[in-house]
């Protein structure tokens, strides 16, 4: 899966290049397995050491005026941090949204980890509702910009590091609908167990954009990423395992 995914995204690298950056990722890999179970035992203190908002301001000024926002990210770097360290690093009210498990045990384990410092969590079947009464206090609900869609008709597609691809399309349609400002939320890996998060608005008026703009917008801000350090994107699931329906037509990227 890993070789395949790292062949059809990088078609213009030779085999030994592809396994350059396989092996990178599986030793990333490693630490973020470790990482994340540490997650479960580690202290408050020691946990705001490991993830760093380098400009929470961004964020912090629309929660001074009261304002609701939507951030997107993806499985890139260690995303675990997000759901369970973030809410320590922002004024809003963190809120993500999870499909349930199958397995009780494991979905009562993740939802402990996750929600250990306050962060909110929210089961796919009821984010509508959740949006129509949120609490009080403003709210930033984290979605994932790489999850692969349910439907392969119902998404945005486009090309996504040399392939067609199905985006969820949630993110925009929600912000659009309320009109909440939109960021991403950029992961860097600092060093071993290190990160940092850099906010990037993508859009403070989604009422005002065509369709597509704000999905189009955080593909290419993860799509740049993994061309700078590939390494730290989750090359082990299947993101393309949507086939096009023959009557969608990509519109050509400008520049390309």
């Amino acid at each position: 899966m890993v070789k395949t995914n790292l062949t059809n995204s990088f078609p213009d690298k030779n085999p030994k290049e592809i396994k350059e950056i396989q092996e990178k990722f599986y030793h990333h890999l490693c630490d973020l397995i470790v990482e994340s179970i540490k997650l479960f035992s580690i202290s408050k203190k020691e946990a705001e050491k490991r993830l760093v908002f380098t400009n929470p301001e961004l964020t912090d000024a629309y929660f001074e005026k009261g304002q609701n926002l939507n951030i997107i990210g993806a499985h890139y770097g260690n995303w675990e941090y997000i759901a369970t360290i973030a809410n320590l690093r922002v004024l809003h009210q963190l809120a993500g949204i999870y499909t349930p498990l199958s397995n009780k045990f494991f979905e009562k384990k993740m939802i402990q980890s996750r929600g250990k410092y306050g962060m909110l969590l929210i089961p796919t079947s009821e984010v509508k509702a959740f949006y129509k009464n949120q609490p009080a206090i403003p709210t930033m609900m984290i979605y994932g910009s790489d999850q692969s869609p349910r439907s392969s008709t119902k998404s945005y597609w486009t090309r996504f590091l040399n392939q067609d691809t199905a985006v969820s399309f949630g993110a925009e349609k929600y912000s659009k609908e309320f009109n909440y400002p939109i960021f991403y939320g950029a992961i860097k890996k600092v060093k071993r167990g290190f990160y940092e998060v850099s906010l990037i608005l993508i859009e403070a008026n989604p009422r005002e954009t065509q369709p597509g703009d704000i999905t189009e917008k955080h593909v290419r801000i993860l799509e740049n990423q993994i061309l700078e350090q590939p390494e730290y994107w989750l090359w082990t699931h299947k993101r393309w395992k949507r086939e096009k329906p023959n009557d969608v037509v990509i519109a050509p990227l400008s520049g390309h």
